[in-house]
């Protein structure tokens, strides 16, 4: 019996790939444009800039709904991206994708339709001290409205989850466990297998925030065996506004409508309706079919390079920022695992003064990282911050972005300290 390996992805060259990326190719303020805020949104290629091009120049029509050459090549792009998330994320059915707007959509589809059929007074739901508002949020408006209880695992120092704690959580039998797979402020990948067979042993449903995953790494949702997972497609190089949820099947089927309109139903009469099949039974109305058309082909061009040589990349490019900041920047304040815990992430301040002037400052040299709370404010609250920066990487990062920020930091300390 001979045992099957994965092809070794070839390394990326994110020189040459930042010709594919447009938006690069400027300055800002009379400075090469930096651009480190990559988690908050990616840019995008040019392969998927023209499949939206392409569709609103040759084939823009409504998809589902037309038996004219125009509707049925929309619906074939329309569908086809879907088939095209799948393969990425090693989904085998692409009917259990349903496409949103974004991971916070997909959050809030869960908890209203999932969430109000199965979520009863008194019961538990274990969610991290690391999460993004958009999976914090729901579950706070509807352990309200049932009454149910809300458990937090806590994390160490150094940003990782207290799977000790973890393990005392489930003695109280949650429901549901939700967590993200990495956390978008400290850049920490967490175990989601591991922690998916232990709320199942217990169990409980699991909801995986995949977010800051699916751009970044490998994701197979079978192999990981969460029973939610969602992310964003403006994260993953596709255009803002699109997005999915993946669930199994049998929960989807018992799922309730989210929202309802056109295309969610299979018959409507005065005093009752029957839905349409999954995953069309989530989708009402005429969605945002160039968006689904681009994250198709943004899954097209990552998995053109593999996403083990993107992770590969991007742990590269996060361990040369880990070990140029403190270097460069002496005093500088950084938040977080080791590398080898971490995605291409690092939040970190400049002791008194505000990141705020730390983000406005670096501007005036192109650099573009972000500065607030990140959506994270109780995670902020956690270390006892009010708030960080946040430099975060992506395929076109170069370590000659980490040079110039390093470089506009010193510039920072050097402003402040006259």
């Amino acid at each position: 019996m001979t045992t099957q390996t994965r092809p070794v992805a070839a390394p990326l060259d994110p020189v040459a790939l930042r010709a594919d990326f447009p938006i690069l190719d400027q300055e800002v303020h009379g400075h090469r444009l930096v651009y480190l805020d990559s988690a908050a949104t990616s840019q995008k290629p040019n392969v998927v800039i023209a499949a939206m091009d392409d569709y609103y120049r040759r084939d823009n029509a409504n998809v589902h709904r037309g038996i004219y050459a125009l509707s049925e090549r929309s619906t074939a792009d329309y569908e086809g991206a879907r088939v095209k998330v799948a393969k990425l994320l090693g989904i085998k059915d692409p009917h259990e994708i349903i496409w949103t707007r974004n991971a916070t959509e997909s959050l809030n589809l869960i908890a209203y339709s999932w969430g109000r059929r199965h979520i009863e007074r008194g019961d538990v739901i274990v969610l991290t001290e690391m999460e993004h508002h958009a999976n914090l949020v729901p579950w706070q408006i509807l352990a309200q409205e049932r009454d149910a209880d809300l458990e937090f695992i806590p994390i160490t120092d150094d940003g990782v989850l207290r799977q000790d704690v973890f393990e005392v959580l489930l003695r109280l039998k949650p429901k549901l466990v939700a967590f993200t797979h990495v956390s978008n402020m400290l850049g920490t990948i967490n175990p989601v297998r591991e922690m998916v067979e232990m709320a199942h042993a217990a169990g409980a449903l699991v909801l995986v925030d995949g977010a800051q995953a699916v751009p970044h790494m490998p994701v197979d949702v079978q192999e990981l065996g969460a029973d939610f997972y969602v992310f964003s497609g403006h994260k993953m190089l596709a255009p803002t506004g699109s997005g999915a949820l993946w669930a199994r099947r049998d929960l989807l089927e018992s799922m309730p409508p989210f929202l309802a309109g056109g295309d969610m139903i299979r018959e409507v009469h005065l005093r009752r309706s029957d839905w349409n099949d999954v995953p069309h039974k989530f989708e009402a109305g005429t969605p945002d079919i160039a968006a689904a058309i681009g994250l198709g082909a943004a899954a097209d061009y990552l998995m053109s390079l593999g996403m083990d040589a993107v992770r590969a990349h991007e742990a590269e490019i996060a361990r040369y920022a880990l070990d140029v900041l403190p270097r460069e920047v002496p005093g500088i304040e950084l938040y977080g695992p080791a590398a080898d815990l971490r995605g291409g992430v690092v939040a970190f301040n400049l002791p008194g003064i505000h990141p705020h002037d730390v983000a406005q400052i670096l501007d005036r040299d192109g650099i573009c990282v972000r500065a607030g709370h990140h959506c994270t404010m109780p995670l902020h609250e956690r270390f006892d911050l009010a708030a960080t920066a946040r430099a975060s990487f992506n395929v076109y990062t170069v370590p000659e972005e980490i040079d110039a920020l390093a470089a506009g930091l010193r510039e920072v300390v050097r402003i402040f300290d006259r």
